[in-house]
């Protein structure tokens, strides 16, 4: 479990760098590649991070995550078919307690980060694709190497990643069944109302290494 919190919290963050530094066109394995670079640098050498501190973290990736990731469209696959039932307003909440969640589940472990490196596969893709998989693994001091892909679509704004998948599990599938339960009980608001609650939890606790 430590394990996977760490590599998520590594394919989470790996996107932090600054939006105005991005060239205006950029393959998506190109981009995925640099950003990923300097996200795991930053938090090798960031003593707020390695000290696990909730406060830098989210404020690196409300910075810098933002611009490379869609996560409505992440929040909108793991609610499935109920994702078109919800009012706008419901969409917008549900979009921000996940997106907080994510950030707040993984903090911890990049502090974690120490001696990684990830590894990119040649792309399989067509130049005139818009969605692709950008293929990866996470090469660590002990064990086998870890798949790290990634699922990423060119938008108006350029490639933003929508899923993400560890170990042969994509990230949007691992809540998407937990999401269903809980909308079952109590509807929209029912998951909101339950993500809100996980987001005040998670906030709650005092800076820690992810265990």
């Amino acid at each position: 479990m430590k394990l996977m919190k760490q590599l998520l919290a590594m394919a989470t963050i790996a996107f932090a760098t600054a939006a105005q530094a991005a060239p205006a066109v950029e393959a998506p394995d190109v981009l995925v590649k640099r950003i990923s670079q300097d996200v795991i640098e930053t938090a090798k050498n960031d003593k707020a991070i390695q000290a696990g501190d909730i406060k830098r973290v989210t404020e690196l990736v409300e910075s810098k995550i933002l611009p490379y990731v869609d996560f409505q469209r992440m929040t909108a696959l793991a609610a499935g078919r109920f994702w078109r039932d919800a009012t706008p307003d419901q969409q917008k909440q549900l979009s921000s307690e996940f997106r907080t969640l994510l950030i707040y589940t993984y903090s911890g472990a990049l502090s974690q980060i120490k001696n990684e490196t990830v590894e990119f596969k040649p792309l399989r893709a067509d130049p005139a694709d818009t969605e692709v998989e950008v293929r990866s693994q996470v090469n660590v001091a002990r064990g086998e190497p870890v798949p790290l892909n990634y699922r990423v679509a060119k938008t108006p704004t350029g490639w933003k990643i929508y899923d993400i998948n560890v170990l042969g599990a994509w990230l949007v599938e691992t809540y998407k069944s937990s999401f269903a339960s809980e909308i079952s009980k109590g509807g929209i608001d029912g998951l909101i109302k339950t993500l809100q609650a996980k987001n005040k939890a998670l906030a709650s606790r005092p800076a820690a290494k992810a265990k």
